[in-house]
């Protein structure tokens, strides 16, 4: 049964409908709720389906193939590569683009499948991530898309944070609004997804920061672990605690703290610096950085520390506890830590 994830089903619900009530009380009238962290886990998706959301949003295909009996729209959220155009339209509904070309593919493989692929054009309003540059010329892109037969042209978005780590406000917003505005003049059309990004901009709720004309997000840490991204602040009466990671101590051991013999790298290529702290008892349990990242896992119990670990093997410091060989380790995890964990077949799941 260990190493497992554990996820509180009852608890990821409760935060889907609150972060629904939340977004529509700033004026986000539709969440996409981003669901990659969790590598196409069907009783997941079957949560956010029971709170009322209506679309799915992922990074991969694979997973995006594992939704296709969800009755939900299905969105991919990387852009769309030339050589996988085939199942861009096969697997998802609607699409995340700012290259012109690929939209053109996409639309000839859509007149080929004899479907409707819908798109949101990217615009890069500073971060330095996926998007046309927001001083950068783009009606003409915009004038090529609305001439497609099978392409529908549902809105544009942006991005942020997540490389530059640009954080939003009412300033960096108003650009991807300025483009909003001149699209639908010139084109005499309107609009109808404003994306303005992803958790970090659920900092801005309540700060009348957030222009009237956005009216979407795309949202998953701030679902499943109840905090916005730009500065990583816990929101108030959502729950942070949905996944839990235990593993098993598979030996338990008393041993000097610094290692006896010359000292070179580790078997990651790493010049560790360990400090002799004498005689410790030390755990080994049974997981390693093949399946996580060791600085995304906390132990609950904060007697105990990670002192450092290996590919198989995390060891800890037990030092005046009772722990004892086949007990359970306890941990929180981060986001990247449960992207980790989700994406390893060694982790087994958990359901609560």
């Amino acid at each position: 049964m260990y190493p497992r994830i554990n996820i509180n089903l009852k608890k990821l619900k409760e935060n889907c409908i609150l972060m629904k009530d939340l977004a529509k009380n700033n004026g986000i009238d539709f969440i996409m709720p981003v669901v990659k962290v969790v590598a196409g886990d069907i009783k997941v998706a079957n949560v956010f389906i029971e709170a009322g959301f209506d679309i799915l949003c992922d990074s991969r295909l694979k997973n995006l193939k594992l939704y296709s009996s969800l009755p939900v729209k299905k969105l991919l959220l990387r852009l769309p590569a030339l050589s996988q155009i085939k199942d861009v339209i096969t697997y998802s509904d609607m699409s995340l683009n700012s290259e012109i070309k690929t939209v053109i593919a996409l639309d000839i493989e859509a007149k080929r499948q004899n479907k409707k692929h819908e798109i949101i054009f990217m615009f890069d309003l500073g971060d330095l991530r996926e998007g046309i540059f927001y001083k950068d010329e783009y009606l003409e892109d915009i004038k090529q898309i609305i001439k497609l037969e099978n392409i529908v042209f549902k809105g544009i978005g942006t991005n942020l944070t997540c490389y530059g780590g640009v954080v939003p406000s009412k300033k960096i917003l108003q650009r991807l609004v300025e483009i909003k505005k001149n699209i639908e003049m010139t084109f005499d059309m309107k609009l109808e997804i404003i994306s303005g990004g992803n958790s970090s901009s659920v900092f801005l709720f309540g700060k009348d920061e957030i222009p009237s004309e956005i009216n979407s997000l795309r949202i998953g840490e701030a679902i499943f672990f109840g905090k916005e991204t730009a500065y990583s602040t816990l929101i108030s009466g959502l729950n942070h605690t949905i996944f839990t990671l235990e593993a098993e101590i598979i030996e338990c051991k008393t041993k000097p703290s610094f290692p006896d013999g010359e000292m070179s790298i580790n078997s990651f290529g790493e010049k560790v610096e360990i400090e002799d702290k004498g005689l410790m008892k030390r755990a080994i349990l049974a997981i390693g950085k093949q399946d996580v990242q060791l600085n995304n896992i906390f132990p609950i119990d904060n007697r105990i520390s990670i002192i450092g670990g290996s590919s198989d093997h995390l060891i800890m410091d037990i030092t005046d506890t009772d722990y004892k060989l086949g007990d359970i380790i306890e941990f929180e995890v981060n986001y990247p830590g449960l992207l980790h964990l989700m994406n390893s077949p060694y982790i087994k799941r958990n359901y609560k």
